[in-house]
């Protein structure tokens, strides 16, 4: 049976009924008078053919049939409160969220976040770290951005750009290091990628030293350990300019060995919204720089 219109404000008059078990309570939150709300309740009765509630001497109780109705309306109001809130100078607020090897993010997206939010001020950006390993399905991402080959199961992947490795230690150990042999005498600090020490020795022509270092799961602890003086880190100085801009860390020498590149990786089931169309447009424009360098 195709039921009659039910109008909203007989709707919204139960709903809070229902919440405060009082019409009275109802009539202040909705600002009018409890007469209003009692008769609101009644036609949406009689529409339904049903009562929503028993009426007591000292209240309300809501009968099996509210009880049904309820839930469903409270989620219906949620929502359309959270949808009504986006709206903001006459345009939707969307959400976006990304998650990103934590070097990737702290190294070269957060400096650059305030000049995407001046571009896109109705962009919600959220934004989670990880250590490279993400998944997207579970984690309700609209974007990775991940290191690596650009293989992963069922996933889009547009490349962004290469961060080649290279030695990066304290200034104290730096001025120790006259020839890339001489690394071999300090402690050297590693990724769980065990092959990239050997790829760089052998880039810089000298043999690898067995390596027995710390393994770290992400390249910033591994500066950071690094910048404690523990010992001389494998990573992409690309990332870590701003400690080298002051001083806090020195590159002793120029070569860089490259073993993967930078993705912004998204399901390729999941259809783009604009936010992400905003968001990989303006990443495309911000590195295509470092994929042209060189």
């Amino acid at each position: 049976m195709v039921r009659p219109h039910l109008p909203l404000n007989a709707l919204r008059a139960f709903e809070a009924s229902a919440r405060h078990l009082s019409f009275t309570r109802a009539a202040i939150e909705l600002c009018v008078t409890q007469a209003a709300v009692s008769h609101q309740v009644k036609v949406l009765e009689e529409r339904l053919g049903v009562s929503l509630f028993r009426r007591l001497p000292r209240g309300l109780m809501i009968t099996e049939e509210g009880q049904a109705l309820l839930p469903v309306l409270k989620d219906a109001f949620d929502r359309m409160a959270a949808t009504l809130e986006r709206f903001e100078g006459g345009h939707l607020r969307e959400v976006l969220t990304i998650g990103a090897v934590g070097t990737f993010a702290v190294g070269w997206l957060l400096p650059r976040l305030a000049e995407f939010r001046a571009r896109h001020p109705h962009v919600d950006l959220r934004l989670s770290t990880n250590n490279n390993r993400v998944d997207i399905a579970a984690e309700g991402l609209d974007f990775a951005i991940r290191f690596g080959n650009g293989a992963w199961h069922d996933t889009e992947a547009h490349a962004l750009f290469e961060a080649p490795l290279s030695p990066l230690c304290i200034p104290a150990i730096a001025r120790s290091l006259k020839r890339p042999d001489d690394i071999a005498g300090h402690t050297l600090l590693r990724s769980y990628r065990r092959d990239e020490w050997p790829m760089w020795f052998a880039t810089a022509g000298s043999a690898a030293p067995p390596v027995h270092g710390p393994v770290f799961d992400s390249s910033s602890l591994m500066v950071e350990a690094a910048l404690s003086g523990m010992g001389i880190a494998l990573a992409p100085p690309l990332m870590f300019a701003r400690h080298l801009s002051v001083g806090a860390l020195e590159q002793p020498f120029p070569i860089a060995v490259a073993t993967g590149c930078y993705w912004l990786t998204r399901l390729k089931s999941k259809a783009e919204t604009p936010a992400m169309v905003a968001f990989r447009s303006w990443l495309d424009e911000a590195t295509t720089p470092l994929r042209t360098s060189g």
